[in-house]
């Protein structure tokens, strides 16, 4: 039997597997945490500069006086005014980490497994956690920043990559909703938690802790079955098949799987990133998918980021940010798997309206505070359902022997989006609109070049790069691939 075949057989998504994938959901939780700590963490309170005599070159701590008693960064380094640029710098260099992390990891995860690299990954960057917990300066905490991003973004992507290869393809757009869906509702909560932890190094540790008990229950997952399967594998892959048969109540079910076809040919038992420049087929859906990704996280975050600039109270704006992403997977879950939609036409027009929304704030009068807030939030929940669908859609377009190395590839785009992401809310001393002019320009160019790529919904996944090539295959694909090129 093949592996689609093996899943009907011991249970697609069965009690064990829903046990697993509940365990990589609930990492998200604290994957939200860890990259919307800068927001609570940095946040600029009300000052006012006395006039104070002596040397002019004084210390400034001698003449700015905080009005507001908030606890972070900018209180205990005085990240103010010329200094006032390294909160944003330290926000990017987060995401400079995870796109480092997303470099490394990403194909090694192809090349070791998946398991390895997840736990090793998770294992330090909670210890980098508490380090930025524990900072005595500004250079430290930057660095533990840089650091906690690079584990975060091997971790981050293997997670999503288990909670697919878990479970039976025609569950990969559920599990893959539940966990972008559970990384807005982290965001929630890590507001409420910064509601009652005000103090910046307690938020800090307090943010890092639920990664401690998450590591010790990921101890007890097994490798994917798929990765396995793609290397060659076969034995240990239906041993854990075997395994998920026993534990979903299934019993003891026999199970063997076909030899995958390319496994001993050199470009499928070592595949790697120079593929996705080598291969015809590869390569054009890799340029794609990597502009797709970054102006994805470009608006996703730059309008997250934007809420601790929203006057008010900034947990509520942010918790606000974080909610509102949750009417946005049901609606994933509707139309991309209607066929008259699918993923490819369902991302492309969430990107557009999240740019149409972007748009409109530009016209709201400039007294309008509550309008042009209220169409910020429709674009995060646009850009949010197309952040849901390009995940669930990249998974379903690479094949499983370098699956990690094309969402790394892709990840490392959109990360620099999300390196881009905290500076542009400060643009506005530019001109008010011209954050949202980038947002807008970004999401409608990004909708209309993921019309060029092939739909995927109820098509098989393909396991191998031969496989990918085959002509059996690509009939699969070719009317929606022409009828892509005339639509645009």
């Amino acid at each position: 039997m093949d592996l689609e075949e093996a899943y009907q057989v011991v249970g697609e998504f069965g009690r064990h597997q829903k046990r697993m994938v509940t365990i990589l959901v609930f990492l998200q939780i604290y994957m939200a945490c860890q990259s919307m700590l800068i927001i609570l963490v940095g946040a600029v309170p009300e000052y006012h500069m006395e006039p104070v005599t002596g040397d002019p070159h004084d210390d400034i701590t001698r003449s700015v006086k905080f009005t507001e008693d908030v606890s972070s960064i900018v209180t205990e380094w005085y990240l103010i005014k010329h200094e006032a640029y390294k909160v944003n710098l330290a926000g990017s260099l987060f995401f400079a980490g995870v796109l480092i992390g997303n470099v490394l990891f990403g194909p090694l995860s192809d090349k070791i497994g998946r398991k390895p690299v997840f736990l090793t990954s998770l294992f330090f960057e909670v210890l980098f956690g508490y380090g930025t917990a524990l900072a005595p300066s500004y250079e430290v905490f930057a660095v533990s920043r840089l650091l906690v991003g690079m584990m975060n973004g091997g971790m981050a992507l293997v997670c999503f990559v288990l909670t697919q290869e878990y479970v039976g393809k025609s569950y990969w757009a559920l599990t893959g909703t539940l966990t972008n869906m559970t990384f807005a509702v982290g965001i929630a909560l890590f507001a409420a938690l910064g509601y009652y932890v005000q103090p910046w190094r307690n938020l800090a540790a307090a943010a890092n802790c639920p990664g401690l008990l998450l590591f010790l229950l990921c101890v007890t997952l097994p490798e994917s079955p798929r990765w396995l399967y793609s290397r060659g594998q076969t034995e240990k892959a239906e041993d854990i098949l075997k395994d998920f048969a026993v534990r979903n109540g299934k019993g003891r079910i026999p199970v063997k799987l076909r030899r995958a076809v390319s496994a001993s040919a050199p470009d499928a038992s070592s595949p790697g990133v120079f593929q996705l420049v080598t291969h015809p087929i590869l390569r054009w859906r890799t340029v794609v998918l990597m502009y797709v990704w970054y102006a994805c996280s470009l608006v996703y975050y730059g309008l997250t980021l934007s809420a601790s600039e929203d006057k008010g109270n900034r947990y509520l704006s942010v918790a606000m940010y974080g909610l509102v992403e949750l009417p946005a997977y049901p609606l994933c879950m509707y139309f991309i798997n209607k066929p008259w939609a699918g993923r490819r036409k369902s991302m492309a027009n969430f990107l557009a309206f999240a740019g149409v929304s972007c748009l409109l704030t530009m016209f709201v009068p400039n007294g309008s505070v509550s309008s042009a807030t209220s169409l910020a939030l429709v674009g995060k929940l646009m850009v949010s359902a197309a952040f849901n669908i390009v995940y669930v859609y990249t998974s379903e377009l690479y094949p499983t022997v370098i699956r990690n190395a094309g969402l790394g590839v892709c990840s490392m785009s959109c990360r620099v989006g999300g390196i881009l992401a905290p500076f542009v809310p400060s643009m506005k001393s530019l001109h008010t609109s011209m954050p949202f002019m980038v947002f807008c320009l970004s999401g409608i160019s990004a909708g209309c070049l993921g019309l060029l790529l092939p739909e995927t919904l109820n098509k098989p996944a393909a396991e191998t790069l031969d496989e990918l090539s085959s002509p059996t295959y690509q009939r699969l694909l070719q009317p929606q691939v022409n009828m892509s090129m005339t639509e645009l």
